[in-house]
Formats: structure tokens, sequence, C-alpha cells
């Protein structure tokens, strides 16, 4: 019989990745003086892509966000145009993953707008998104683009629905209503085929997308969900949440079987949310708090000990949102395998932290830059909606991918209108659940009436002048001489 014998040192795998450190970007490479948004809403409020940086904005009277080309640097004008259509705070916003000029955003007008950025960024307050997409009876939290299709939006909404829009008809053409409270979080598998939400009915749910049939289930006692995140080709889930103590934990769940948590991990006893972010590429995960000014990562292996814990970043400042640069925007020059941007509230600081690799060699690293996702859609929006599956498209980081992408965006020209799907109406009559919300739907209703009577108005100074020109006529000479000759005809025959 062979006895384990327990070794002094920690168990610990040999792993390339365990040196990875934070670098904070100089002052330079900052950006300063944007009024970041002071909503306590769960979400990042920050998006980021190859091209532009945005970061939703405090503003009055409406929400709005701004975008910044990403090398534009040091501090930002206090009148820098703004993208500022709703007329609600606004809530998420996303890049689309195919597509540097297009930006989805969602807000508490209950509406969904897509915006198109001018390459250099904007010149003058942009105000017409190209879409605007109504379908939800309440706000809109959460909006998720699917990730190897293009013109195809995932919108999360107060009304405990998530709709699914076709950008190529801007109409929605799915709705999942399995959820009975609000949704927390939406991560999609590598290919778009399964969706995983948490939720604050404390229940973790992994969903056939189109059908909207919920294939797993999870409700455990032990841990409460807040996020969850698929980890790529894995089969696993990931979510961050609380442990029966309020203390903070994250679990690692087999996707097919949600009865029980493969792995529980203790964080600590700290109550800023716990934001998860995997890259598929290094198996590396990074979780973030929010209020935190640390960043942990861990290394995921699919055997034990499963969780890997590799290092922490600290950092004085807390940090209220993050946002993530694609796989292609990084730079493979320096070894870099992920960058943050940081979101410092009391100081209106936009702060990059880049995750490095250490490599004394400056050829290409090919074993930390295996073949990613790139920017060129694997299906179209009909495609997906009629069944077919299919992973993203590849390229490597090689040659510093600047592939150009030749898909070109066109909105459908629509009405407003509110959406029948699945026979029901999404415009339903919902009750207020807040003085907030009820206060919203008065104002909102007051705008409706003043249109409606300026409308009236309108229509009634029409009537009156036709009816001018109507007796106008009628009296005009000419008419009557006519009138006389055609008489003066008749009696003489």
């Amino acid at each position: 019989m062979t006895v384990t014998k327990m070794s002094w040192r920690p168990t610990y795998r040999s792993s390339k990745f365990r040196n990875v450190y934070g670098k904070v970007a100089n002052r330079e490479h900052c950006f300063e003086g944007i009024p970041i948004t002071k909503n306590v809403h769960d979400n990042h409020f920050c998006a980021v892509n190859a091209k532009f940086l945005a970061i939703v904005t405090e503003s009055s009277g409406g929400g709005s966000f701004v975008v910044i080309p990403v090398t534009q640097f040091g501090r930002i004008d206090p009148h820098y145009p703004k993208v500022c259509g709703h007329q609600g705070n606004v809530l998420d916003i996303k890049w689309n993953p195919f597509h540097d000029n297009i930006i989805a955003s969602c807000s508490e007008d209950s509406s969904v707008r897509i915006w198109e950025i001018p390459d250099g960024g904007l010149r003058r307050n942009l105000t017409e998104p190209v879409l605007e997409l109504y379908g939800h009876s309440r706000r809109v939290g959460l909006i998720e683009w699917h990730p190897t299709t293009s013109g195809i939006l995932f919108s999360a909404g107060y009304d405990y629905k998530i709709l699914i829009w076709n950008l190529e008809i801007g109409e929605p053409v799915k709705m999942i209503d399995c959820h009975t409270d609000v949704i927390l979080c939406m991560s999609f598998n590598t290919e778009g085929s399964l969706l995983a939400t948490s939720c604050k009915d404390k229940k973790l749910r992994v969903i056939e997308p189109r059908s909207g049939k919920v294939l797993q289930e999870a409700n455990f006692k032990n841990h409460k969900v807040n996020r969850v995140v698929f980890l790529g080709n894995m089969k696993r889930l990931l979510t961050t949440g609380v442990s029966r103590w309020n203390t903070r934990q994250i679990a690692l769940w087999d996707q097919e079987d949600l009865s029980m948590p493969i792995v529980e991990e203790e964080i600590d006893g700290l109550s800023g949310l716990l934001f998860p972010f995997y890259d598929a590429d290094t198996h590396m995960l990074y979780l973030a708090g929010k209020g935190d000014g640390n960043i942990r990562y861990y290394e995921i292996t699919l055997e034990k000990p499963y969780l890997q814990y590799l290092m922490e970043f600290r950092s004085p400042a807390p940090q209220k949102g993050l946002g993530v640069m694609p796989k292609h925007g990084l730079d493979v020059g320096a070894c870099e395998v992920f960058r943050f941007y940081k979101l410092v509230t009391l100081k209106g600081l936009i702060e990059p932290i880049s995750m490095i690799v250490p490599r004394r060699s400056e050829t290409y690293q090919e074993d930390i830059y295996p073949m990613t996702p790139g920017t060129e859609p694997a299906l179209s929006a009909d495609e997906w909606l009629s069944g077919i599956n299919r992973g993203p498209v590849l390229v490597s980081l090689k040659e510093g991918y600047n592939r150009p992408n030749k898909l070109v965006f066109k909105a459908p020209v629509k009405e407003k209108k509110g959406g029948v799907v699945n026979g029901i109406d999404l415009l339903e009559n919902v009750p207020p659940r807040t003085e907030n919300e009820l206060l919203r739907m008065f104002f909102r209703q007051q705008d409706e009436l003043r249109r409606l009577k300026d409308e009236l108005t309108q229509k009634d100074i029409k009537i009156r002048q036709l009816e001018l020109e109507l007796n106008n006529i009628r009296n005009s000479p000419n008419i009557n001489n006519n009138n006389n000759n055609s008489s003066s005809n008749d009696s003489s025959i």
C-alpha cells in the first residue's frame, strides 16, 4: 500500500502564468476629467474595443455616455460631445463584437438604442440613434451581443423578460419568459448555443435561447448567486456570490449538472459585488470586487484542484467598474494577455491596467496567444434563428491583427411601436413598483398628453385654414359670373 506523504510546500502546479503581474498605465496614458456616473446599478458602466472607450456619465435630464478614441489620452474637455438620446439613466453599454463603430445602450426609459460612432470619434452631441428598440414594459438593465452571430442582441428588463432582437428587421423575434424576478447577469458559451443567467430569485439557469427552454436549474442554499460566466469550451460555469454567512464566495459548476457545485471557495468578508472575467485563451479567471482596489487571478483546470490561485494585483483606488479590451486590441509585443480599464469615480479617472506574462524573448510567444475569436461573424441572424450553431471565426495575433471589417451596419426603417412575441403584447400595462417608477410613468404620460394636445391644436388650425379657403372659393366672383352665364344660357334655350 502506497502512502501519500504530505509536503510542507503548497500544492502548486507549474504554470506559465504563475508570474503574471498587473501594470498600471502611466498618468499620461490615462483618461482624466470624466464625470463618471454615480448610479448604483450593478454594472460596469464602461465598454471598450480596439477603437473606442465608452463610459456612462453623470447627467441631468436623461442619460448619456461619452465615446473617446482609445489613443486620445489625457484630460477630457468638460464640454466633450456625448451620446445623449435616452430619457432615463443609461444602465448598460456594449460594443458590437463585429463592428467597432456600433454600440448598444439600454436605459431606465425602457428602450434599447443602437448608435453608430463616426471614425475619429464625435464632433458634436449625438442624439439620433440608428435604431430604437421598444419592447420592454419596464427599465432595461442588461444587454449582450450574441458572440458568433451578426445582428442578434439580447436585452433583459425589469419586467423579468429577455428579448432577442434581430437588428436586420429591428424587431424582437424571441422572448425568454422563465424568470420570476430581476435578471442579474447573462453569459453565453463559446458558440452562443447556451445562455446562463443569474436572477434575483436566487436561481442559476442554463437556457437554450432560441426555444427559451430551461435545460438546467440550480437553487443552492449555501451559495447565493450574483454573477455567472461560461468557462469557454470546458463545459463549466463559474459563479460569484455570497455564502450563508455573508462571505464572498465563488463556485464552479458542471453545466450539465447543476445539482451541486464541483467546488466552492471562500474569498473574503467584504460586501462589494464580485465581478468575474474569464480569458478562454489562457484559462485565467480574474475576480474584481466593486469598491475594492485589488484584482485576484486564478488558473482554471479540468483536474483537481480546479481553481489554482496565482496572484493579486493591488491598488489603493477603489473601482466602480471595469472595461475589458478584446484580444485583437492587446499589445502582443509586451506579452500582454488581458487589459482592464478601471473606473475611479472620485477622481473622474479611467486607468488602464495591463496583465503581463514576463518573458525575456522579444519574439512572438505562440504558447500564450493561441488562435482567438476575431471580428468576423460566423453566422447571419437568419442562420442562427433557423437553428444553426457555429463556433467563432478564429484568427492569429502573430502579425498584429488588423484585418479590415467589411461588415456594414444597415438599420431597417421602422416606426416606433410595441412588439408582439409569442402572442404577448410586450408593452402591456405593468403597474409601477416604486415611487420613482410612478413619477417616471407620470411624466412620460404628461409628455404624451402635451404632444397629443399640440397635435390637436395643429389639426384645428389646419381645419380652420381649409374652411376659410373653401369659403373664399365659394365667394369668388369668377365662380358667381360663371354660374350666372350658365343660368342665362339655360333660359335662352
